[in-house]
C-alpha cells in the first residue's frame, strides 16, 4: 500500500529505486554510469540530503547542484530529452511507491528543477517565467 513521503527512510527508498531505474535506462543510464561514473553507495546519502532538504527543509544539502550539472554538461551535453527522461523516471518512481501531498511536492519540485537546470545549460535564465526577449542596443 502506498503512503506519503514522511521521513528519511522514505526518501532513501525513493532515491534508491529511482537510481536503480535511471542507471539501467538506455538514454540517461550511460550518463550516470559512464560519464559521471557515479557510485550509488557514495551518492545515495548526498541525494537523500538534497531531497530531505527540498521536501522537509532539513538544511542538510550544501553543495551547488547547478555547478555539478554544468561540469557534467561540459563532458556530455545534457539535452531536453535527458531532462525529460530523468523527470519521467522520477515521477514514475514516486507514483509506484508513494501518494500524497509530499509526494506531489516532490514531483512539482523535480519538474521545476529539470526545467530550470535545462534552461541554464542552454545559457538562458533558469526562470519558469522566461518570456522577455533581449534586444540589442539597435532595437533588433
Amino acid at each position: 500500500m502506498r503512503h506519503d513521503l514522511a521521513n528519511r527512510d522514505d526518501i532513501e527508498t525513493l532515491v534508491r529505486e529511482f537510481y536503480t531505474e535511471a542507471f539501467s535506462d538506455p538514454l540517461i543510464g550511460p550518463i550516470f554510469t559512464q560519464v559521471a561514473k557515479m557510485d550509488l553507495d557514495h551518492h545515495l546519502p548526498i541525494m537523500c540530503d538534497f531531497w530531505e532538504t527540498v521536501l522537509f527543509n532539513a538544511n542538510l544539502y550544501h553543495r551547488n547542484a547547478l555547478q555539478i550539472h554544468y561540469a557534467l554538461h561540459k563532458r556530455h551535453p545534457l539535452t531536453r530529452d535527458h531532462f525529460d527522461r530523468w523527470l519521467a523516471l522520477w515521477i514514475a518512481t514516486i507514483d509506484s511507491h508513494f501518494i500524497g501531498e509530499t509526494a506531489d511536492l516532490a514531483k512539482r519540485q523535480a519538474t521545476r528543477m529539470a526545467g530550470s537546470i535545462h534552461r541554464r545549460m542552454q545559457g538562458r535564465s533558469g526562470s519558469d517565467f522566461e518570456t522577455v526577449r533581449h534586444r540589442s542596443a539597435s532595437g533588433e
